[in-house]
C-alpha cells in the first residue's frame, strides 16, 4: 500500500525536483556559454536552494515542536488519570508515583530547549549559507554586520590564539583582500550551548543587523515574568541548564508545577520562535545579508 506524502513532503519534493532541473540547466550552459549565462544560472538554483533551506528549517521546527506537544498529550493523559488515584499504564502491576510524574514534568523543560537551541542554530546557520552560495562573491559584498562577522572568523578573535596562529589569521586575511578573493564557507560565532533565551536571540539578530519584529501580544508574551523574575524562555534556560549541570534534581526541577503551566509555555515559547523563523526567512528573502548597494533590485 502507497502511502500518502503530506503537503510539507510534496511541497519539499517538488522544490528538490526544481532544483535538479536548475542544476543540470546550469551545468549545460556553463559547458556552452559565455559566463554571464552562468551567473544567472547561479541565481537562480542559488534562490531555490534557499527556498529548501528555509523551507526545511520550518519543517524542522514543526517536527520537533510535534514531539513536544505529544510528549505533553501524554502528561495530560497521567495528570487526568492521577485524580483518581496513582495513575497505571494498562498492564502495568505497579503505579506511576508522585516523584515519577515530577521527573517526566521536567523533561519538557530540556525538550523545549532543545527546540529553541536547534531553531536558532537553523536560522544563523541559513545565513551563513546565503552569503556564500553565490561562489564569486566578496567580502566587500556583504553588509557591514555580516562582514564584521566573516572578519571574527577568518581572525578568530573569538580565540586565545597565539602570536603566530593570529599573524598567521591575519595574513589570510591580508591575502583575501589584496587579491580580492571570493569568500569561501564560514560559520557565525554563536558562542557555547545552553545560552538561548529572548535575550540571546535579540543580541545575535542586532549583530547581524536583522530587524527582529515581533508582534507586541506576542513579544509581551515571552517578557511577562512567570517566575523567579523569569519569562518562558529564561525559564526553560534556567531550568534545562541546572537539570543538564546536575545542580536540581528532576523532581525539584518540576516543583508543584501542572501540565497546564507547561503547556503554557510550550505555547509561548512556540508564538514567538514562530515570528523569529519568519524574520530570519525575511531577512534572506531581502538580500538583508548583502551591502545595500549589492542587493538585488
Amino acid at each position: 500500500m502507497q502511502t500518502q506524502l503530506s503537503s510539507r513532503q510534496m511541497y519539499r519534493r517538488s522544490r528538490i525536483g526544481s532544483m535538479e532541473r536548475n542544476l543540470a540547466q546550469l551545468l549545460a550552459l556553463m559547458a556552452r556559454t559565455p559566463s554571464q549565462n552562468c551567473v544567472i544560472g547561479q541565481i537562480t538554483f542559488a534562490i531555490d536552494y534557499l527556498v529548501l533551506t528555509m523551507a526545511e528549517l520550518i519543517d524542522a521546527f514543526n517536527e520537533r515542536l510535534a514531539e513536544v506537544e505529544s510528549y505533553l498529550d501524554m502528561l495530560r493523559i497521567l495528570e487526568q488519570m492521577a485524580q483518581n488515584g496513582p495513575p497505571k499504564f494498562e498492564g502495568a502491576n505497579q503505579s506511576i508515583s508522585v516523584q515519577q510524574q515530577k521527573i517526566l514534568y521536567s523533561s519538557v523543560y530540556l525538550q523545549l530547549y532543545n527546540l529553541v537551541e536547534s531553531t536558532m542554530t537553523h536560522c544563523v546557520d541559513a545565513i551563513s549559507i546565503a552569503a556564500t552560495i553565490d561562489s564569486g562573491r566578496q567580502a566587500k559584498d556583504l553588509s557591514l554586520q555580516l562582514r564584521r562577522e566573516w572578519v571574527r572568523y577568518i581572525t578568530k578573535t573569538h580565540l586565545d590564539l597565539t602570536p603566530d596562529n593570529r599573524l598567521a589569521c591575519a595574513l589570510e586575511l591580508c591575502q583575501h583582500l589584496v587579491s580580492e578573493l571570493p569568500i569561501s564557507s564560514f560559520s557565525i560565532e554563536m558562542g557555547g550551548g545552553g545560552n538561548w533565551d529572548d535575550i540571546a536571540i535579540e543580541k545575535i539578530s542586532n549583530r547581524l543587523g536583522l530587524n527582529l519584529q515581533v508582534s507586541q501580544p506576542v513579544k509581551s508574551n515571552i517578557k511577562r515574568r512567570l517566575k523567579d523574575d523569569l519569562g518562558p524562555l529564561g525559564l526553560v534556560k534556567k531550568f534545562r541548564n541546572q537539570l543538564a549541570h546536575g545542580s536540581i534534581s528532576f523532581s525539584e526541577c518540576a516543583g508543584e508545577v501542572n501540565v497546564a503551566w507547561l503547556v503554557d509555555i510550550k505555547d509561548k515559547t512556540a508564538c514567538y520562535l514562530r515570528e523569529v523563523v519568519t524574520c530570519f526567512d525575511n531577512y534572506i528573502e531581502m538580500y538583508e545579508y548583502l551591502h545595500p548597494e549589492r542587493r538585488p533590485a
